[in-house]
């Protein structure tokens, strides 16, 4: 709400399947195919268990266990079974992402913006799926041990066995030597554990930067489809510049109510760059991708939307202190979090835009950022003011008269 309105309404088909690809298919993950298969444990899995999550909730909400299980059947067996099946591998894709992240130390994932609360971030919430995953196999296996002595809290017993792929074998070596209470009690918790780690999860979320499992689709569906390099034209500029040259041209935005040119703050850029920063998975790839940050240079466009869903978070803060309204702080996106000489360091070669899994658009930012900086502040490097002062004179970028333009074919 704090972006300026654009409309996105064009190419609706193609934006669903931009969605579907890239959203839903995690397309463009598989650039990277190692991270992409440990992403696809943990996604399939996340995905896939909600239907034992359906079970599990209408069994608290009424005082039954397992109630899909006798009108299911075998197949109840062998859903249960895939989604353990799923939830090992996405044990094993946790441990691998935390053993990239603190002992390989990837270079994408140790970098200086990641110090602090995103590290800490990372870090909980794969945690906390090793605790959802041991819950869920705490409470099949005691089950299915209980299943096996036939004193299991489902009245339909069955054939004294769940039959589950994993927690056949895990139940019994973890707790087949338990007593009967001491199975009751692991059960129990197991089930308590889950839906715990389930709510704190959905609490948790707005917070982290695991927002992405929600926006990714509404992002990738407002994609950018416009040709890599074209920018955006601003109606302002164009009704600054256009009468120059066409005295009839006719005004389109108010001039009792002058635009901003470019970006100083956050409330300067549009809602869809606002949702680009919430999206963000801060997983690296746009800055390992950028030639300015391999080469050393400051910039890295995941801090550049990192940044500016910080200052989103400062202002709404700013704003709940004082019943909704923005009172002035001194502070700005460009200069408080942003540096001019980041911005200048890109390139706009797109490869940040490219890299994205989720179709975020650093450049965007970037390139409002700079128009700000050129077109209100007349703050440009050196180089830029030459090659400006080349086009108003000469209208062309280099030190020669127009009328000598064709003196090249003489030679």
């Amino acid at each position: 709400m704090l972006g300026k309105d654009i409309s996105i309404t064009d190419n609706k088909s193609k934006r669903w399947k931009t969605m579907i690809l890239v959203a839903l298919g995690q397309k463009k993950m598989f650039t990277r195919p190692i991270p992409a298969i440990l992403h696809l444990f943990l996604y399939t899995a996340f995905v896939i268990t909600q239907i034992e999550l359906i079970e599990i909730i209408v069994d608290g909400a009424s005082g039954s266990h397992r109630i899909f299980r006798s009108s299911l059947g075998s197949f109840y067996t062998f859903l249960v079974s895939f989604i353990e099946i799923l939830s090992v591998l996405a044990f094993i894709g946790t441990v691998a992402f935390l053993a990239r992240r603190n002992l390989l130390k990837v270079p994408r994932l140790v970098k200086s913006e990641l110090n602090g609360w995103p590290k800490l971030d990372a870090n909980l919430i794969l945690i906390a799926e090793i605790f959802l995953i041991c819950f869920i196999f705490m409470m099949n296996g005691a089950d299915e041990v209980l299943y096996q002595k036939r004193i299991s809290h489902a009245q339909d017993l069955g054939d004294g066995s769940l039959g589950l792929v994993v927690s056949s074998y895990l139940g019994p070596l973890f707790f087949g030597n338990l007593s009967d209470g001491a199975l009751h009690a692991v059960e129990r918790a197991g089930w308590w554990g889950h839906i715990f780690m389930v709510f704190a999860f959905l609490n948790y979320l707005p917070f982290s930067k695991h927002l992405h499992i929600l926006l990714a689709f509404p992002n990738t569906y407002f994609s950018n489809l416009k040709l890599q390099g074209e920018f955006t034209t601003v109606a302002a500029v164009t009704d600054v510049v256009a009468p120059n040259f066409d005295p009839a041209y006719q005004v389109k935005t108010d001039p009792n109510h002058p635009e901003r040119f470019g970006a100083k703050d956050v409330q300067d850029l549009t809602w869809k760059n606002l949702l680009d920063a919430y999206s963000c998975t801060e997983c690296g790839r746009c800055t390992s991708a950028c030639p300015q940050s391999i080469t050393g240079k400051l910039l890295s466009p995941r801090k550049i939307m990192m940044d500016t869903r910080d200052r989103m978070e400062e202002i709404g803060r700013n704003m709940d202190i004082n019943k909704g309204t923005f009172v002035d702080d001194g502070k700005s996106l460009l200069g408080d979090y942003i540096k001019p000489e980041e911005i200048w360091a890109c390139n706009t070669c797109n490869a940040c835009v490219q890299e994205c899994p989720v179709n975020i658009d650093p450049l965007a930012i970037i390139v409002e950022l700079r128009r700000f900086l050129v077109m209100e502040e007349s703050q440009a490097p050196n180089e830029l003011n030459g090659t400006f002062t080349n086009i108003e004179n000469n209208s062309a970028p280099w030190q020669f008269s127009p009328a000598d333009r064709g003196n090249w074919i003489k030679e």
